[in-house]
């Protein structure tokens, strides 16, 4: 958790030096041109190597056999060096194409913005390949149970496009962040270096095309790749309609859901990241009973964190995008843009952190097919929720691009929802009763601080954001802890416990 809060600091930092340098039609070209790399990122790295790999990897390392499980990461590393350079290239090659007639149409009615758009993402293409190697890494490290290190890629990253912001953009303007992406991939995979040499694996030039675990691992990848292109379909069609939108559309979306993801990383991926392998390795020896229990504390624990910070989310959202970004370049207007669409996004930070945890726990026990069908029936919805969502919006006076933010919120929930019922009936039950009273206590405990905010809020209103921001979190916060506490919830016992046994360590 510390390593992901270091990396969402440094895209914080990131982001607010982003805003205050460049325009939105600019940063729009950039978001824009940023999301080809982050699609090619998530569907061979992130997404389908990481679900179908770590599995195979983790299973081959707890029954001993140490050499085929450094086989197969060998031929995935080559593979993945071989396809994402290819791919890359071929972005590079249709790069007026994809921007024209599926990134961001909206974005040729000015042939300067077009042609920087094309520009950025020939430059930000490059990353695509640095990134999936190092996606291959984070698995690698995460199987040995090392996770401070490959936690730590995203803050690198970002510090990267902070040097491209600082440095380049001086001399560069708006393409030094561009390379400063490229830098920030580099350092993606550098820092893993030391950790992965230090476990001394033998690495292999084959692609082992014929080696039965590589297979198995394209088999688990198929439904993964599958859908994960629906999800990063529904990031384009949401990048194609704001484009179309009002100026600063696809920045403020893109901020939005930047500060929704970064409660969601602290509070969800923490947990899901850290939990897989031990489900993995339960799931591999047969331990359905230690599994069922892993999960549901990991789900209580998703209730416990991510509902407060959602409402918190939605009440501060002004103020905290007026004390993030609302300067330099960064108009009001589009501070209200991201504002409305941060409302709308943090509304399903729960649906978020369950679908995490739950999408994980699948992986382990190396069923790829039902979360991806079930996710690409969600984000079918999605795209059809976006349409409906963002004209309805419109028809009524909102800015429409809450309505993209809705429509992920409500097709995550309902995704999150079906995860559950069928994970429930795979294991026999997820010890329910313990989930739903966490719940109950959770929910009682944001009532409490949802009247404290809204109080605060009210009675304060003349004061600067940073003071109405800080202040409304610590009232809310140690109105949340005090009610846990109050209700005797298991989790803060087991905290204040461990403080204690620390300290008297110390």
């Amino acid at each position: 958790m510390f390593a992901l809060l270091f990396g969402q600091i440094m895209g914080l930092v990131s982001k607010i030096l982003i805003a205050d340098a460049f325009p939105a039609a600019e940063l729009d070209a950039f978001f824009s041109a940023n999301r080809v790399s982050e699609t090619l990122f998530t569907l061979i790295a992130a997404g389908a190597l990481g679900s179908a790999f770590l599995p195979t990897f983790t299973g081959l390392l707890v029954k001993d056999q140490k050499p085929a499980a450094w086989r197969l990461a060998s031929s995935l590393i080559n593979l993945v060096t071989l396809v994402l350079s290819l791919a890359a290239i071929l972005v590079s090659i249709f790069a007026p194409q994809i921007v024209r007639y599926l990134l961001a149409p909206g974005l040729s009615r000015d042939p300067a913005v077009f042609a920087l758009t094309v520009d950025l993402l020939r430059i930000q293409s490059v990353a695509a390949v640095l990134f999936g190697l190092g996606g291959l890494a984070i698995g690698i490290l995460n199987a040995h149970q090392i996770f401070f290190i490959p936690q730590l890629t995203a803050g690198m990253y970002q510090i990267g496009q902070i040097f491209g912001v600082l440095v380049l953009a001086r001399w560069l303007g708006i393409y030094g962040l561009a390379w400063g992406v490229v830098i920030g991939a580099a350092l993606f995979l550098l820092i893993q270096l030391p950790s992965l040499f230090h476990l001394k694996g033998d690495y292999s030039p084959s692609l082992g095309l014929q080696n039965p675990d590589v297979i198995r691992v394209f088999q688990l990848m198929g439904p993964r790749v599958f859908g994960t292109a629906i999800v990063q379909l529904n990031f384009w069609v949401n990048n194609n309609l704001a484009s179309k939108m009002t100026e600063g559309s696809i920045q403020g979306l893109s901020y939005a859901f930047t500060l929704m993801v970064m409660a969601q990383a602290a509070i969800a991926q923490s947990v899901a990241i850290a939990a897989m392998p031990t489900f993995s390795a339960q799931h591999a020896l047969g331990k359905l009973d230690e599994l069922r229990s892993s999960l549901a504390s990991a789900l209580r624990g998703m209730f416990l964190l991510a509902l407060p910070a959602s409402v918190g989310l939605i009440l501060l959202a002004r103020p905290i995008v007026s004390l993030l970004f609302e300067r330099g370049e960064f108009s009001a207007n589009v501070a209200q843009m991201t504002a409305w669409a941060l409302i709308w996004y943090a509304a399903g930070l729960v649906g978020h952190a369950f679908m995490e945890v739950l999408t994980r726990a699948f992986y382990a026990q190396q069923d790829t097919k039902t979360p991806v069908i079930i996710g690409a029936v969600a984000m079918g919805l999605n795209v059809l929720f976006s349409i409906v969502f963002s004209r309805w919006f419109a028809q009524i006076g909102w800015l429409p691009l809450g309505g993209l933010a809705l429509a992920n919120s409500l097709a995550t929930a309902l995704e999150a929802a079906a995860l559950f019922i069928f994970m429930r009936k795979r294991l026999n039950g997820i010890e329910g009763k313990s989930i739903v009273h966490g719940f109950l206590q959770a929910s009682i405990a944001t009532l409490a601080m949802t009247a404290i905010l809204l109080l605060w809020l009210r009675l304060i209103t003349v004061i600067p954001p940073w003071l109405l921001v800080l202040g409304g979190i610590t009232a809310g916060g140690l109105t949340y802890a005090l009610i846990l506490a109050t209700l005797r919830v298991p989790e803060v016992r087991s905290l204040l416990s461990l403080i204690q046994r620390r300290l008297q360590r110390t």
